[in-house]
């Protein structure tokens, strides 16, 4: 049973946007599709949402294919929901979908601290 939200946007006070779209994959998982540049003035827009669904399924997969930019900021908000997930014992898998994402995971030699999927369908596969 899937369900989707609506597009959620986050809106900073400088008036930075960054949207999001919710998908649930049954109790176990949800999808939570990020777009826009992810930086100072934004990263704390994702922390939130991701705060709002790390607690409450074990699976949260992050699909960042539609991220323009990933500053040091976003990276570090990666950082902090992979080890509260891993905390609860939940998962966060990315789904990094652009060279744009993938180059900064990389040259910060963080890429290799994720669980890593292709695509959405291979990252909402039971790990194993």
């Amino acid at each position: 049973m899937s369900g989707e939200s609506p597009a959620e946007i986050g809106e900073t006070a400088a008036g930075e946007v960054v949207r999001f779209e919710v998908v649930e994959h049954g109790p176990g998982a949800v999808v939570v599709h990020v777009r826009g540049e992810i930086d100072t003035m934004t990263a704390p827009v994702l922390r939130n949402e991701l705060d709002e669904h790390l607690p409450s399924v074990p699976l949260v997969v992050l699909d960042l294919s539609a991220v323009t930019f990933l500053g040091s900021a976003g990276l570090a908000v990666l950082v902090a929901a992979k080890d509260d997930a891993e905390q609860r014992g939940h998962l966060l898998r990315l789904v990094c979908g652009s060279r744009i994402v993938t180059r900064a995971l990389e040259a910060t030699g963080l890429l290799a601290l994720f669980d890593v999927a292709a695509g959405v369908p291979e990252a909402l596969r039971p790990a194993g």
